[in-house]
């Protein structure tokens, strides 16, 4: 993975914790949740405040998701708004504490110049046994505390100012005054600084987790739908009569269920052709077509013209593997009609030739299912499902490691937002 770390591939754009005060903080919290303190002078931080750099001192990657479930998060600055999270059982944790930051933006400014926030994301589980107990997940509640106890004094103040409105004879009471004053020199004036957070509770929508080798959840308005391997415990059996069961396995039943379902762009030339979708993964075959026979070959090196030699000089073992010629033939049908007639295509194919419908709110979820189906294009792979990519990356050969790591910095790393916009029809 040193490659890919020194490409900033991996655990890019985090943010750096290197101020003692900070330091110290984000020790206070990892000591209210019962871990040592770091050492380290500095280290980097994601928005739940994920550090890999502690993660690696304590020999621990889930030492914020114990369980995998109840995730815990550190807040030292509202700056991690804007950052990835990097370490995670579920894919809308980012969302959630997206919406808990900006939601609570006034409070976390306030109360991160003089104190940690940290927590926990507290939902109906404490263990994931079986498919029955993601389901039962259906909000989420932000237990927010902080290490001088600032969020409890405001909490308290607000309280006690409460009384001395509402109770007349409040304002002779010297120890309430005494205690509202205390709490005050801690606080501020909680009328300018609001100090507590407004909103802690968020729906627990459509996502991926990690359990069980990989689940989805989808919500529709009718019926809820889990796609996942079904040797996972409670597949078919947890509430059959309102969720409906698809194995990942099945890639005909997952294409049919995300296109009845509005989730797809379905393949016409007016968005493939513009984004050259097509040659992208044709030409990410090739190379990968190449590799499993050269396998020690530098692919960086490889031009269009010495690829189209070894088509020709290879053509059975192409059309043997089936998706280049398919390709081509998709490309000739768009030309020719403007759409290509999917339900013709083997269903395993179909996958190449479609991307998520981008106005659609599930659109980043879909695309990482999609990508189950498409391991050829790690680009895709990489944007929309890093799990899998770095699941993907342990197992491939260096030479095909350097040619992923050099094709991402030239095209996605160049322009991360131009090129989700131009072949995915996505910004952030």
């Amino acid at each position: 993975m040193d490659l890919l770390r020194d490409n900033e591939l991996m655990y890019g754009r985090l943010l750096p914790v290197e101020e003692p005060h900070l330091v110290e903080r984000y020790n206070k919290a990892l000591t209210a949740f019962g871990l040592k303190p770091t050492k380290l002078k500095s280290f980097e931080i994601d928005r739940t405040g994920f550090s890999p750099q502690v993660a690696e001192e304590l020999g621990d990657p889930d030492y914020l998701d114990p369980n995998q479930v109840n995730r815990r998060f550190i807040i030292l600055t509202p700056q991690q708004i804007d950052l990835p999270v990097v370490h995670t059982a579920f894919s809308n944790t980012s969302q959630l504490v997206y919406e808990f930051m900006s939601r609570n933006a006034r409070a976390i400014d306030a109360l991160t110049i003089k104190d940690v926030i940290y927590g926990e994301i507290e939902d109906s589980i404490s263990k994931v046994e079986d498919i029955e107990d993601l389901l039962s997940i259906n909000q989420v509640e932000f237990r927010v505390l902080s290490a001088e106890d600032v969020v409890g004094k405001a909490a308290e103040l607000g309280r006690l100012a409460d009384r001395l409105r509402q109770e007349p004879d409040a304002w002779r009471d010297d120890t309430l005054l005494d205690r509202m004053v205390e709490l005050a020199q801690v606080t501020g004036d909680i009328r300018e600084n609001a100090l507590v957070p407004d909103q802690v509770i968020f729906r627990h929508n459509a996502y991926w987790t990690s359990h069980f080798g990989g689940l989805y959840v989808f919500i529709d308005p009718d019926v809820t739908t889990v796609i996942c391997d079904p040797t996972a415990p409670g597949f078919r059996r947890s509430r059959p009569w309102q969720v409906s069961y698809l194995s990942l396995r099945d890639p005909d039943r997952v294409f049919r269920f995300l296109a009845s379902t509005g989730r797809l762009d379905l393949p016409r030339a007016s968005w493939i052709e513009p984004a050259d979708f097509l040659e992208h993964r044709a030409n990410l075959i090739i190379r990968e077509l190449v590799h499993r026979a050269e396998p020690t070959r530098d692919l960086r090196a490889l031009d269009r013209v010495w690829l189209q030699s070894w088509i020709h000089a290879n053509a059975e073992a192409v059309n043997i593997d089936g998706r280049f010629p398919f390709l081509n033939g998709a490309k000739r049908e768009l030309a020719q009609l403007g759409q290509i007639r999917i339900d013709e295509v083997r269903p395993d194919f179909r996958f190449l030739v479609v991307r998520a419908k981008p106005d659609h709110p599930d659109a980043w979820l879909t695309n990482r299912l999609l990508s189950d189906f498409v391991h050829t294009d790690f680009v895709f792979r990489y944007a929309f499902n890093k799990q899998g990519f770095y699941a993907d990356y342990e197992g491939w050969r260096e030479p095909w490691r350097a040619f992923v790591v050099e094709t991402l910095k030239t095209t996605y790393l160049k322009d991360t937002e131009g090129f989700r916009a131009r072949l995915y029809g996505l910004t952030d």
